[in-house]
């Protein structure tokens, strides 16, 4: 008893967390009826602690000595500030020396050790002890299938663990790559050195500049010969003007610049059109301000684009379907069947440096480009290209981290992948860096005994960068799991390239986005907020090129704004293919900041502490944003995921339909959607009220719990607990029971309530019952309207994608469209029946989901 007792001596104030804007009456901290409950030892201690034991329980320890007299308020700003206090420059800085100093392509050694050293800060920071054998599971292995689905049912300790999946992946063969002109005779005149030139002045790069040769993930093995087409940023607008300028491109090499989309899709374009091969180069137009012209001297001699980097990258087909080719819709285990690949190139394609690429214009197009004089310029002479790759099954590794919360089965997913193409300083390492400050920030609060009200994972995913694999395999296997217990996922992958934070979410998690950036300091102003880190622009000032500027302004607006998700990181199956409310985040380039030397070795740790983040305090922010938002969604008892402004901008996304068609006559009739959305938007609205009302509820309930002092009817709820539950009285006041847990239990059967109003009548606690069921079906209601938008069927000619409100462009890849299986039947397919049939299923699904909030 004395035990119980000391376990306990902290436990006075109420300290249920609750989302931004809720008002929580204020109750007394302690007096007699707690006392007596110590005494009693009854399961009335259990109701006690479901109104005041998670984050009292979660930092006993934390702050011993805090007044019984403080405030709610006050003691969660206490709780967020511990958090906020522990993600600091010089650990940031630390660990980015130790990740980004050397090479980890997916599959490599390196790759793996930093897989096992992940493994090891997990272990670390949440205090798990080592075990004798390397908890490194191959996937779909009985010891992989529970480290993950144990996480959310008897998991009682945070644990650490390694998954491993056997994609199909290629690696570039430096010696067998060529590009060169041929003369008439078809004889060599001029060959491409293929080849960054590793200034010493970056050690690092110079160190590591043969360790992985330029070359593009999935691309095809083999040789091309044909004549130079220059097509601008090869997107899906420019290979249409090509062709409707009468530019055949059969039997072509096409030269494209990177931008615009993403990479694999200016292969497909070009693939699609008759084209045998494709050359990708970094153009210095895209750099804005800072170039050459403007007086800037290359990195790493001042902060220009360094001329011989090149952006090496996946060409997957990423708006087909993400993750392992061979294994669509399925985990990629060892044994797996594999099928013939649909999202990935037929034609050779290799990434080229602006400086061997200013020489192909200059040798064979003319001269250098310069607005859209030299769009569809067809070479004289031809070019060969050869590819020389290798594609195998591949061991790749997730290293992840479950954190066990009083209510076990909601999960809170937070990510960030962990390989790069080269030394990978901003992608990803310096995402890795945030969120290894995260976890130290959450293991403090563990280590001072703090425990989630809901689980939470951390993964490390591999592989993402050719094509989202470690994620989409995990995604894949576990999606059933998924899809039952993951309420949001939390992704990080590039915190910082540049000066301006962007985010980008699904609607439901704007205003928490804004609302926790708000209580973020700005990383480097005391009078602003990281929130104001949305106008942030780089140092470096000058005249740049017309038609960059035009699209830069485009980007930009007024008001800070958090956008929809495309694709391009980890979110990607759990949004789109699993429908999990999903955010990502960091700091990005601004045409006045130095040029991100994307996927080369310059996107290097000297790189990154001169020009990117002097100080590493974008890092830091990020990293504290990263926090508060799992600890937000972690802790609210009512999930901080707001439904109405997700309904109400599903106006705007139908206004964005109308505003791209080019001819109205294939515009269906879109009152029913729109009727549709405004039925979703009432239930959305009640939804809210709904929220508000059944929190109060629940915290009187909990009041009327904890003036109940006959011991008579305490032995009556021990013994109804036993009967319905099977828990022991010994169990009953075992606190490391949780009463969340309990709560979980009894909202999931339908008789509790008859049953208790049977045997006790309706008192405090079938008032308690039936509270803790309007929460339980609340947050049920709030983590299934994205899975609301899943459509079995899919978006057409890419099924992988199941959400019918967002999804990376078809010809975009990186960049979102919304509602897309309507706005593609209306702007590419141009079929007035198509669109009339995307947009009835799509006002039924939206139809079924307001049904389903007002059930």
């Amino acid at each position: 008893m004395n035990t119980e007792k000391s376990e306990i001596a902290g436990f006075y104030q109420e300290l249920l967390p609750h989302p931004p804007g809720l008002v929580h009456a204020r109750r007394n901290s302690r007096g007699p009826v707690f006392r007596k409950f110590l005494v009693l030892g009854s399961f009335a201690l259990i109701f006690f602690l479901l109104y005041k034991a998670h984050s009292i329980s979660c930092f006993v320890g934390l702050k011993k000595d805090r007044k019984h007299s403080e405030s709610y308020d006050s003691y969660i700003k206490r709780i967020e500030e511990g958090y906020l206090a522990v993600p600091s420059t010089e650990s940031a800085l630390a660990a980015s020396r130790d990740y980004a100093t050397h090479p980890h392509l997916a599959g490599a050694v390196e790759d793996f050790q930093d897989a096992k050293d992940i493994l090891a800060l997990f272990q670390s920071e949440f205090g798990i002890p080592t075990p004798d054998t390397e908890p490194i599971y191959p996937a779909g292995s009985p010891e992989s299938r529970e480290a993950t689905l144990s996480t959310s049912s008897k998991l009682s300790k945070p644990a650490a663990w390694v998954d491993i999946y056997y994609p199909v992946m290629n690696t570039g063969n430096a010696d067998g790559m060529v590009v060169e002109l041929l003369s008439e005779s078809d004889q060599s005149i001029w060959k491409a050195d293929l080849l960054e030139d590793g200034d010493p002045r970056d050690e690092t790069a110079a160190k590591y500049k043969h360790s992985v040769p330029p070359f593009h993930g999935f691309s095809a093995a083999g040789e091309a010969v044909g004549q130079l087409v220059y097509a601008n940023y090869g997107t899906h607008d420019d290979y249409e003007k090509l062709v409707a300028a009468g530019v055949d491109l059969t039997g072509k090499i096409v030269l494209a610049r990177y931008g615009a989309n993403f990479r694999g899709l200016k292969v497909q374009g070009a693939e699609a059109r008759g084209a045998v091969g494709v050359l990708i180069y970094s153009d210095p137009r895209d750099d804005g301000s800072v170039i050459v012209e403007n007086g800037y001297e290359p990195y790493p001699a001042g902060p220009a684009r360094n001329p011989t980097s090149i952006q090496r990258g996946s060409v997957m087909y990423l708006s087909v379907y993400a993750g392992d080719p061979t294994t669509p819709g399925y985990p990629a285990y060892e044994n797996a069947t594999r099928v013939n690949e649909t999202n990935i190139p037929n034609i050779p394609s290799l990434p080229l440096s602006w400086a061997n690429a200013k020489l192909l214009f200059e040798e064979e197009l003319g001269g250098v480009p310069e607005g859209t004089k030299l769009n569809g310029r067809v070479g004289s002479r031809k070019v060969r290209m050869v590819n020389d790759v290798d594609a195998k099954v591949t061991p790749i590794w997730n290293t992840m981290a479950a954190i066990p919360g009083h209510i076990k089965d909601e999960v809170v997913l937070l990510g960030c992948h962990r390989d790069a193409w080269v030394m990978g300083a901003a992608d990803p390492t310096s995402g890795t860096v945030s969120l290894h400050e995260v976890v130290r920030g959450l293991g403090a609060l563990y280590k001072r005994g703090w425990k989630p009200l809901r689980t939470i994972v951390i993964a490390s995913w591999d592989a993402e960068e050719y094509g989202l694999i470690g994620s989409t395999e995990w995604g894949e296997d576990f999606a059933d799991w998924i899809q039952e217990h993951v309420v949001s996922y939390v992704n990080v992958d590039v915190s910082v390239s540049g000066s301006r934070w962007e985010t980008s979410a699904s609607p439901s998690l704007a205003h928490l986005i804004q609302r926790s950036a708000q209580d973020v300091p700005h990383p480097t102003d005391a009078q602003k907020t990281l929130w104001d880190a949305h106008f942030d622009v780089g140092p470096y000032e000058g005249p740049m090129d017309a038609e960059f500027a035009r699209m830069w302004d485009t980007k930009t607006s007024d008001e800070p704004r958090i956008g929809p998700l495309g694709s391009g990181s980890d979110y990607t199956v759990f949004l789109q293919r699993l429908g999990v409310a999903s955010s990502d985040q960091g700091f990005g380039g601004t045409p006045t900041d130095a040029p991100y030397h994307y996927h080369s070795i310059y996107d290097s740790q000297m790189w990154q502490e001169v020009y990117a983040d002097p100080g590493f305090y974008k890092h830091v922010a990020v990293a504290q944003h990263l926090g508060l938002l799992t600890l937000r969604l972690t802790d609210s008892i009512i999930l901080p995921l707001n439904t109405t402004q997700y309904a109400l901008e599903l106006d705007s996304y139908v206004d964005t339909v109308i505003e791209s068609t080019y001819r109205e006559e294939i515009l269906p009739d879109l009152f029913p959607l729109r009727k549709a959305i405004a039925k979703l938007q009432d239930a959305s609205f009640k939804l809210d009220e709904e929220k508000v009302s059944a929190e109060k509820a629940f915290l009187e309930a909990m009041k009327k719990i904890g003036r109940v002092r006959d011991p008579r009817i305490l032995r009556r709820i021990i013994q109804w607990i036993k009967e319905h539950l099977g828990i022991g009285a010994q169990e009953v006041q075992d606190l490391k029971l949780g009463a969340f847990k309990w709560m979980s239990s009894i909202t999931e059967s339908r008789s509790s309530e008859m049953d208790i109003w049977k045997s006790h009548g309706k008192g405090p606690l079938y008032d308690f019952i039936r509270a803790a069921k309007r929460v339980r079906v609340a947050n049920q209601k709030l983590v299934a309207f994205e899975r609301g938008f899943l459509s079995e069927d899919g978006i057409k000619d890419r099924e992988w994608y199941k959400h019918l409100g967002v999804a990376p462009g078809k010809h975009l890849g990186y960049a979102p469209t919304t509602l897309p299986g309507l706005t593609e039947a209306i702007v590419y397919d141009e079929d007035p029946k198509l669109a009339e049939y995307e947009a009835a299923r799509l006002t039924t699904l939206i139809e079924n989901l307001a049904d389903f909030l007002e059930g």
